[in-house]
Order: structure tokens, then sequence, then C-alpha cells
């Protein structure tokens, strides 16, 4: 006879995650159910709409055990083919591929439950699937992604995205803002402010005691002495200089084109970019379909997949879930 434990749910040793399935007509039901299809060592609970989640499972031809989260219940190893769910309703039926903005409030209670859980310790962990930013929008919710979303429901100021492929590590000063705003978004604070968290999460959580970070400039040629831009010298390179005299290894203001190149990654933890189109494309074709994101400086620990939603490819089983099989190796790394 097995003996008995008295641990409490939060105390149990196996680690307990919970994945968001996100927008319900894209792929999230998909790539959730097929990284559900294989054992885990820790155990994930899905959130959102089952009658979705058991439909979607019909149309990928899987006999996925569906069975209600109980909170209570001391967390046990995740058995492939099982799915422990939070069920929310959606405000109107979910059809693959076809997005109603009725259900944009159903998005965001999912990430809320989550997030709740997170916060409560609950969960050790969130992992997300793509949400559509353009239907939460039309569905009247100003939203710009779920790093500045989760940023604001926790009450951090200034978040940070970072991009995780293999070994290479691209971190952004800002994220979703149209290409006009960035210069004005470059601030010696900002730049500061970022670098700082990308170093203490490097140490904190990847345990690198010593990270050395490159920092792109903003212009090309990293503003060619002042003749392509002068925010190098105005403001990137006195953060870059400041935080060097506090003990920080950062190599930069270096520029964009040649940053990202062999040798020039080598000995480098982590990029450091200006905007989401300076670093992303380079690491996405380094490792799309495998990379994951992860929002630093957050009192919890979310990571996400590095896709959006696929409209036409929901229901079809063409879907692939290895970012989210990353992204939840990641949380779990991360957590423990």
């Amino acid at each position: 006879m097995a003996a008995k434990t008295n641990l409490t749910p939060l105390e149990s040793p196996v680690s307990r995650l919970v994945i968001t399935a996100g927008e319900p007509a894209g792929i999230g039901p998909d790539v959730c159910l097929g990284a559900l299809a294989r054992d885990w060592p820790c155990e994930l609970v899905l959130v959102g709409n089952l009658a979705v989640l058991e439909a979607r499972a019909r149309l990928l031809n899987l006999s996925t055990h569906f069975r209600a989260y109980d909170s209570h219940a001391q967390a046990r190893p995740h058995r492939a083919g099982t799915a422990l769910v939070v069920h929310l309703p959606t405000a109107e039926s979910v059809v693959p591929g076809k997005l109603d903005a009725r259900n944009a409030h159903h998005v965001l209670a999912v990430l809320d439950r989550a997030l709740e859980g997170c916060r409560s310790g609950e969960f050790r962990a969130m992992i997300t699937a793509p949400v559509q930013k353009s239907i939460i929008n039309e569905g009247g919710i100003a939203f710009t992604g779920h790093t500045e979303y989760l940023a604001d429901r926790l009450g951090v100021a200034r978040p940070v995205m970072m991009l995780v492929a293999g070994n290479l590590r691209v971190a952004l000063v800002t994220t979703h803002l149209p290409l006009a705003r960035v210069p004005a978004e470059i601030s010696k604070t900002a730049v500061m402010e970022t670098i700082r968290t990308v170093a203490a999460e490097l140490r904190s959580r990847w345990k690198i005691a010593q990270p050395r970070i490159a920092v792109c400039g903003l212009n090309p040629h990293a503003g060619e002495s002042g003749h392509l831009g002068d925010e190098e010298i105005r403001v990137i390179g006195p953060a870059v200089e400041a935080l060097r005299r506090d003990g920080l290894d950062l190599l930069g203001p270096t520029p964009a084109d040649t940053a990202f190149t062999p040798g020039a990654l080598e000995g480098i933890d982590a990029v450091v970019a200006m905007y989401h189109d300076q670093g992303l494309p380079v690491l996405k074709a380094a490792g799309f379909g495998h990379a994951v994101n992860v929002t630093l400086g957050l009192p919890i620990i979310r990571t996400s997949v590095d896709h959006g939603t696929a409209l036409d490819l929901a229901g079809t089983g063409r879907a692939d879930s290895s970012s989210l099989v990353a992204a939840i190796d990641t949380a779990l790394a991360l957590a423990s």
C-alpha cells in the first residue's frame, strides 16, 4: 500500500503549470491538444472552452480523455492523451478559422484565470497559446499583446519580451508599436531598465553568473557616427556606458545587421534589440516553430509560442505543436 501524504496541492513535489488555449477559432486548441498527447513530468491544466476542445479533438481524430480540473487534488504528472480542463464558456459558438469579436472577452477571461492562479501560487508558471490581437480590439478592448496585458494586470511598468531559440536569446526595448513611434520610445531609461532586467533574469533564472549582452543600435550602421541618426550617441551609448560602470558586461551599441552573425554572437548570452522587427526576424529564421517567447520582469513565469493563430490551419491537423512543447519545457525548467 502506498504511503499516505500530508502534502497540500500547492506543496506537491510535482509542478502544476497552466496553459491558456488562446483564440478558440485559431490553432491554439490544436497545438494544446497536440502537446498533451505526450507524457510530462508536471501536471498541465488547460484553460479554455471544453466544448471547443472536444470538437477540435474529434476533428483531429484524437481520443483525448477530458476531465474537469480539481484545484484541491494533489498535482500529478501528466499522462498522454488526457486533459485537465478549466472550462470557461464562449459568448458564441466557435467555427475553426472564423473569428468572432463577441468571443474577445472569453479570450481575456482565460488569461485572467491563469494569471490569478499564478499569483496565488496555484500554478508555478503559465504557458500561452496565440491570441488574435485584431479581433480583441474589434471586440471593443484595447489590447496590444500578451506581454503588455499581463504586465498591466500585474502592475509592472516595463516588462521585457525575449524570444529564445536554442542558445540565441533576443530581448526587445520596445514591443508592439508602429515603427513610426519607436524612436520616441527609445529613452536612456527604457534602454537601461530593459538591459538590467535581461541581465538579472539571465543570472536568476538561467544561472549565468556574468551574462554578456550585445546591445543593438537603432539606426543603420548604429548611426554611422551620427550621420544616419544620433540616438546611439544621445541615448543608447550613454545608457550602455552607465551600465558598464555598474559592472554589466555589455557590447554596443552595435549595428544590427552584423550583431547576429556567428562570429558576433560567440560568447554572447543575449542580444537586446531596439524594436520588434529588428531582432525577431533573425531569431524566427533561426528557430521558427521551436522558439519560445518568455516575458521577463514579471513576478510570475510566463512563456508562449513563437507563432500566431494560423486560422487557415485550425482543425486541419497540419498545426505543429513543437513551439508549445518548447514553451512548456522552458516554463518547467524556469519553475524548477
